[in-house]
């Protein structure tokens, strides 16, 4: 059984590889991007989204990292205030099949002696925005250095980990628009998260 954890779902940026568009906002199969990813964590005690002024569903809390557009990290700390579980979900909010992976994430924390479990794809990269935290470890993180322009890969910086393989396209994420229009794609023929095609 999972225990109970919040979620921090990052939800700004520039987009500059989608000329600029709010990404978030974005439209996969009649709901925004942001939709499916806070689906993926309806579990959680708390969910928060940090980034600018948008809609979000009822019960889900809005921030913004000060200053706007100081970068994940700061948006990371801006949302951090907001929670108080002992796990803490971090997620980006372009995502849309991340759904799976949740529970193994948060599986990952209790099974082992570990602060951190972060999403790693089959060629091995790390992806610091599908991660479970500690929240205390996190919170120890994001103070030892002022947050603003950051990388999220600091954070790791000593942190013990365990990385919880990709299996499945869990991290596939929508940076470009050759994403999205793979990921339109998906749906129309029938995917849906935990589906993934190795040739795709």
């Amino acid at each position: 059984m999972i225990p109970p954890y919040d979620a921090v779902v990052l939800a700004g940026g520039a987009a500059a590889r989608l000329g600029g568009a709010d990404k978030p906002e974005l439209d996969l199969g009649g709901r925004p991007l942001l939709a499916h990813v806070l689906e993926a964590v309806a579990a959680a005690q708390r969910r928060v989204v940090v980034g600018p002024p948008r809609n979000v569903p009822p019960g889900v809390l809005l921030c913004r990292e000060s200053p706007p557009g100081g970068g994940p990290v700061a948006a990371l700390a801006a949302g951090m205030v907001h929670t108080s579980a002992r796990s803490v979900m971090v997620l980006a909010a372009d995502l849309p099949w991340i759904g799976p992976a949740v529970e193994r994430l948060l599986a990952g924390l209790e099974a082992g002696n570990v602060e951190a479990a972060i999403l790693v794809d089959q060629n091995g990269r790390l992806n610091p925005l599908a991660a479970a935290w500690r929240r205390s470890t996190l919170l120890a993180a994001l103070t030892r250095e002022p947050p603003s322009g950051r990388a999220m890969r600091q954070l790791l910086d000593g942190v013990p980990l365990v990385l919880i393989t990709d299996e499945d396209g869990w991290s596939l994420d929508c940076d470009t628009q050759a994403d999205l229009d793979r990921a339109r794609t998906w749906l129309v023929a029938g995917r849906r998260p935990g589906g993934f095609w190795p040739d795709a």
